[in-house]
């Protein structure tokens, strides 16, 4: 009798672990694990559930957004969409868009997704921003407006210049490295122009020249490589840092031959 219980139990425990191991291929993956969700709604249809992830809280500068869909009736994720984002600023006799970055592909990947925009100020006094998220999924075409909070870096982000060559502005958003190590890092920036306060596409004609200075020694740093433009205003190159302490990077942005702007950002580590 205790062999047959004891064949039972060992039977029904592995049955209930196998049943689990298929269970779990029928559960999606939890992708908001390392994301903090800063915002929710639902669409003007009321059948849609929007939500906003981030790896921080919103800042001026370039904010990778995640953006997770649900059908508000059954809740079940949406995995395939369409999705255009709107930064808006609202001021007290005025309001203007930010750079974006809109997802590049229409199906989620770990049911999210991506993009980025880049906040040209903060949230406070002079204006609130809110974010609409345009969706189209499944012969749905509606949108969600939520209200999010930006703030200011303790190290600025963002950068802007009018450049000489052509009058317009630009801002120059800083990306990596976002650990800086003494010796060799990888340095991206993205740069947009400001056609008008609706209208920021990215800018992939300037060349970019890269001057790292340490202010405090008096110094710069061999084996750097100027950034390079490789998509969707995107450029990227190389920053050598000799020794940890506050460093300025130096770029001065080219049209053609002829000098745009300068802009510098520090990093201290």
């Amino acid at each position: 009798m205790k062999k047959y219980n004891w064949l039972t139990l060992w039977a029904l425990a592995l049955i209930a672990f196998f049943s689990t191991g298929c269970d779990s291929e029928d559960v999606a993956p939890m992708p908001t694990i390392n994301y903090q969700k800063i915002a929710e709604g639902q669409t003007e249809t009321a059948d849609i559930k929007v939500e906003v992830y981030s790896t921080d809280k919103l800042y001026t500068g370039y904010n990778p957004l995640h953006i997770a869909l649900f059908d508000a009736a059954s809740g079940k994720r949406i995995e395939q969409a369409s999705i255009k984002l709107q930064p808006m600023m609202h001021m007290m006799d005025k309001q203007h868009a930010a750079p974006v970055e809109n997802p590049a592909t229409d199906r989620a990947v770990d049911g999210l997704f991506s993009g980025a925009v880049v906040f040209t100020m903060p949230s406070g006094e002079m204006g609130s921003w809110t974010l609409v998220v345009e969706v189209e999924a499944d012969g749905r075409k509606t949108k969600a407006t939520v209200p999010v909070t930006v703030f200011e870096p303790a190290t600025s982000r963002l950068k802007s210049f009018v450049s000489k060559t052509d009058g317009a502005k630009y801002f120059v958003a800083y990306l990596q490295p976002q650990q800086p190590k003494v010796g060799v890092n990888d340095l991206e920036v993205a740069v947009y122009r400001v056609n008008n306060m609706m209208d920021f596409p990215a800018e992939s004609k300037l060349t970019l020249e890269l001057n790292p200075e340490m202010p405090a020694m008096g110094h710069g740093s061999p084996n750097n490589v100027n950034p390079v433009h490789q998509s969707g205003g995107h450029y990227i190159g190389k920053v050598n840092f000799t020794m940890t302490g506050l460093w300025h990077l130096h770029l001065t942005l080219k049209d053609g031959t002829e000098e745009a702007g300068k802009v510098y950002f520090e990093v201290n580590f």
